[in-house]
């Protein structure tokens, strides 16, 4: 039921929602940014295994994009939400560089459910904490949270 020459990407952004793009091999990174994301193009950093399309000029077949592909997609500053808004006029810029999300979009939630075990401990079985260990724990708390912020603050 596909279309001939046609390949299906999956878009997917960091609030865990997909989007279904139909492009060809020969579309570039910057054709797919304006199909999707009109007027956001210099907003918009897609991500695939791991790495920042900056080249807007690749073309998907050159960087190994195939048939049902993921590749994330995540919105810098300025933006409300990391699903794509209606579309906006106005000039394009090159993209800004940025990071990849190396760690996954697991690391925060992990790191939180370990600190809040340590808390649990250090509330229940507070006989077995001392007090440089109690002012560890608030520290990495605060660095935690700071950081946390930080990643999903933007």
């Amino acid at each position: 039921d596909a279309c001939p020459g046609l390949i299906k990407i999956r878009l997917k952004f960091l609030n865990d929602t997909e989007e279904v793009a139909v492009a060809r091999p020969e579309d570039t990174v910057g054709i797919l940014k304006s199909k999707y994301f009109p007027g956001q193009e210099s907003q918009m950093k897609l991500i695939y295994r791991g790495q920042l399309l900056q080249d807007q000029a690749r073309t998907l077949r050159s960087l190994r994009i195939t048939d049902n592909c993921v590749i994330h997609c995540h919105r810098s500053r300025g933006a409300t939400a990391a699903a794509p808004a209606p579309p906006e006029p106005g000039p394009a810029g090159p993209a800004a560089p940025g990071l990849p999300l190396a760690g996954g979009t697991l690391m925060v939630p992990t790191v939180m459910v370990v600190l809040a075990l340590g808390w649990y401990f250090r509330i229940n079985y507070r006989q077995l904490f001392t007090a440089p260990a109690t002012v560890s724990l608030i520290g990495v708390t605060v660095l935690v949270t700071f950081l946390a912020f930080g990643v999903y603050g933007q």
